[in-house]
Parts: structure tokens; C-alpha cells; sequence
């Protein structure tokens, strides 16, 4: 059985897909599980994803990602979006979210949602989205993470036109900005990057302890 690390070494960012084969729909939840589950400043989730599987609104968003096969050829196309503004009734829906799952009355939380409404309520609005996106971020490590250890290949992709992405999919009128996209599924056998090395800083080199 394959460890963890090993799966790692296993992935690699998959140039091409085999367009013939498809994600289960059981795997496919498990990786979208994962990404939920994602950890996030507050726990607050400022993002939103779309898994895109119509072909002719990827032929249109690969004429916006420089050309790029993995957009269609891929069996899905994520495309992990952010949160622009964080708005009071973003965080009043969170708190009441937090008081349906563990079973407790908003005003319990009433500390809890007035420090998280100061902090953002200091940020710019550039501050916001930057802040946003870096959740976004993390959100991606877990799904590369999860789908490594399902063997469905991934490739993370920033090479695209976010404003393109945006007006076509019309993220705008809905407080978002297209982040990121990862093309998920399984790589072709002519993909010879497959067979690259991995290329990463030694241990001894990357990391430094402190005792």
C-alpha cells in the first residue's frame, strides 16, 4: 500500500489528459469533501468553487487560458473562486451557520462574531481580496493533496485571464473573482512529464530546527 509521501512523489502537474477517462462520481465527491473541510482565518470559507464540465464553456475559457489542453481535455475543471467582499451578512450567515451545527444561540457567539467583524471591517478592500485569496490557497493544497492519494492526476493553474473568466462566467454580479483553476483527472500515456524527476530542495536545506 502507498503511503502518503509516496502519492506525492506520484503527482506532478499533468501536462495531458486522457480525454477518455472520467473521475467516479464517488471519488470526485471525495476530493470536493476535502476541499471542503479546508481550513480557513476564522473558519470563514471565503471562496466559491465551480466544477465545470460542459464542453463548449471550456472550449470558450481555453481561448482564455493561452490555449492550454488541460482546460478541456481534463475529465473536470475546477475553478476556485474568491470572495471579493466580505460583507456583515457574510459573517451573520457564518455565525448562524456555527450556532445550527453545534447546537447554540448566536448570541453565544456574539464575542466570537464581533472580533472577526473588526478585523475585517479594518481591511481595504484590496486587503480583503488579497486576504481572501490566500484562503483560496489553501483550499487548492488540499485538493491536490486529496487527489493524490486517489491517484487523480491534477494540474494547479494560475496561466489565464481572471477578468475573461469572470465576465464569461459572470462572477462579477456574484461578489467573485476566478482565483485559480485545476483541471483534474487522469494523465494521458503520451504525457512523457510523467517520467521527470521531481525537483525539490533537500530536507537538510529546507527546513531548520530550532531546539
Amino acid at each position: 500500500m502507498s503511503t502518503y509521501t509516496d502519492n506525492l512523489l506520484w503527482r506532478y502537474a499533468t501536462k495531458e489528459f486522457d480525454t477518455e477517462k472520467k473521475i467516479p462520481d464517488d471519488i470526485l465527491h471525495e476530493l470536493l469533501e476535502a476541499t471542503r473541510l479546508t481550513p480557513t482565518s476564522y473558519g470563514i470559507q471565503p471562496y466559491h468553487f465551480l466544477v465545470v464540465t460542459n464542453a463548449k464553456l471550456r472550449e470558450e475559457l481555453k481561448a482564455h487560458s493561452w490555449g492550454q489542453g488541460q482546460v478541456t481535455d481534463a475529465s473536470h475543471l475546477v475553478i476556485m473562486c474568491t470572495k471579493k467582499i466580505l460583507g456583515e451578512e457574510d459573517i451573520d450567515a457564518y455565525i448562524r451557520d456555527m450556532a445550527t451545527t453545534r447546537g447554540v444561540t448566536v448570541d453565544t457567539l456574539k464575542n466570537f462574531r464581533d472580533m472577526m467583524g473588526n478585523t475585517v471591517s479594518r481591511m481595504t478592500p484590496e486587503d480583503m481580496e488579497l486576504w481572501s485569496k490566500k484562503q483560496t490557497y489553501i483550499a487548492l493544497g488540499f485538493l491536490l493533496s486529496a487527489a493524490a492519494q486517489h491517484h487523480v492526476d491534477s494540474c494547479p493553474m494560475e496561466g489565464f485571464s481572471a477578468p475573461e473568466f469572470d465576465r464569461i462566467l459572470g462572477l462579477a454580479e456574484k461578489n467573485l473573482t476566478a482565483t485559480l483553476i485545476c483541471p483534474l483527472g487522469y494523465r494521458s500515456a503520451n504525457d512523457t512529464s510523467a517520467s521527470y524527476k521531481k525537483v525539490r530542495f533537500p530536507m537538510e536545506e529546507l527546513f531548520e530546527f530550532k531546539a
